[in-house]
């Protein structure tokens, strides 16, 4: 199994390249499912969840093939099978998003109750009742979450659905079903993370009919079919954020290529205020002109208090790193989590690196400590692992941060990355 070995109190400095968006390219790679016709989707990074999602397609018959510039070209035209099977859902909850599009293309679905992280109940209850909402009919049977037309009907019909919490991955297979639909659709209290908007513009190439994408009101019309599409991820705006918490932590200056500064408002303004530098940029490549962020930190930071809470507010996927750095500021911060009830795992492992950390319910209490000194933790899940690794680079001596197949799930390559700003890092067996 593999590790990470850290040796830290080294500042970081360059230029870093933030991949394709995860929780973009997930949802995106069921899109595909929409359609008879070859899709194409760019700057898809390279991770875990993605493997197991091109897995999950090819098992139904989807032509999947992987460049190596980042692309992926997808021909669902050939898909027999629209069923998601147990031993390839049970490691990833986002291939709950299969549910909707094949609904939607084919009149039925069989998809396993999903698995992935162990941060808290993610119901899928809301997925169910939206599509019912829309005329499916689904029943759970032996772990299976099992969805048709009724007789005589061929497509959905368009509804307005509520949610009873804001739900991005309920917002993104609503959003897919309903292109297909009869009718109009209006999600309310729709999610307005980026990666929402970002699969609507994706939709909106193949044909779709979609408006107030970013709002919390979006609009539907169904079209009786879709059409391939060229498509580029969006950049992770956590994977951005996760670096910017690491060169504030450690000190330095590094630029974020492709990095949005608009999307890491909440983030950014705690940044700011700790101490550190942010600047949004835009950075030539070729003809064309990209964003980016560059971040400078100097001295010991000033220790933040913060909130989770849905977009545009402080993303629970930030929680974990902001308060490794937290753990060496000066002052006292207060962290209330809010989204998620097991989002706390990782303090004890930051606890074992030095740091002072009292829990009472969904608040954390964090005092700076001047340093942290290294030694071997665990990961426990995708961001309570990238929470360590800041935790490492900037804790004397060595740091062993261990079960890091968490990490490989939502990171593309963080450990060459990093050592190639300046960190000290290697990944071992």
């Amino acid at each position: 199994m593999d590790k990470l070995l850290i040796r830290g109190g080294r500042e970081l400095r360059g230029e870093v390249l933030i991949s394709g968006a995860k929780n973009a390219a997930l949802p995106e790679l069921c899109a595909a499912l929409l359609t008879a016709q070859p899709v194409t989707l760019r700057n898809v990074p390279r991770l875990q969840d993605v493997v197991t999602m091109l897995k999950l397609i090819r098992n139904m018959g989807v032509s999947a093939e992987q460049g190596a510039d980042g692309s992926v070209h997808l021909d669902a035209g050939p898909l027999n099978s629209p069923e998601a099977p147990y031993e390839l859902v049970k490691t990833m909850r986002a291939s709950v998003l299969a549910l909707g599009p094949l609904l939607a293309r084919f009149g039925r679905a069989r998809v396993s109750l999903p698995g992935g992280c162990a941060i808290g109940s993610r119901p899928v209850d809301q997925h169910i009742k939206g599509l019912q909402a829309m005329g499916a009919e689904i029943a759970v049977e032996h772990g299976y979450m099992i969805a048709s037309l009724p007789a005589g009907r061929t497509r959905l019909q368009g509804a307005r659905i509520t949610t009873d919490m804001v739900t991005v991955t309920g917002t993104e297979n609503f959003m897919m079903a309903a292109v297909l639909a009869e009718g109009e659709t209006i999600l309310e209290n729709a999610a307005q993370e980026p990666e929402i908007p970002d699969l609507a513009e994706m939709l909106i190439k193949m044909g779709a009919k979609i408006e107030g994408h970013g709002t919390s009101r979006i609009r539907i019309q169904g079209v009786e079919a879709l059409h391939g599409c060229d498509h580029q991820v969006v950049a992770d705006r956590i994977e951005a954020g996760t670096f910017l918490c690491a060169v504030a932590a450690t000190g330095g200056d590094v630029v974020l290529k492709n990095g949005r500064a608009d999307h890491l408002d909440a983030v950014i303004e705690k940044l700011r205020a700790a101490g550190a530098t942010v600047t949004a940029l835009q950075m030539a490549e070729g003809t064309r002109s990209v964003p980016g962020i560059r971040v400078q930190s100097h001295g010991r930071l000033q220790a933040q208090s913060f909130r989770t809470t849905e977009y545009p507010g402080f993303p629970t996927d930030m929680q974990a790193q902001f308060m490794a750095l937290n753990c060496v500021a000066q002052g006292t911060a207060t962290v209330t989590e809010t989204i998620f009830e097991n989002r706390f795992m990782h303090v004890n492992e930051l606890v074992r690196l030095g740091a002072k950390i009292q829990i009472d319910g969904k608040v954390a209490v964090v005092e700076g400590v001047e340093r942290l000194s290294g030694a071997t933790v665990m990961a426990t899940d995708l961001r309570a692992s990238a929470s360590l690794v800041i935790a490492g680079l900037v804790a004397e001596g060595e740091t062993v941060v261990d079960r890091i197949y968490h990490l490989d799930r939502g990171y593309d390559r963080m450990e060459a990355k990093l050592a190639g700003i300046g960190a000290d890092i290697e990944r071992t067996k």
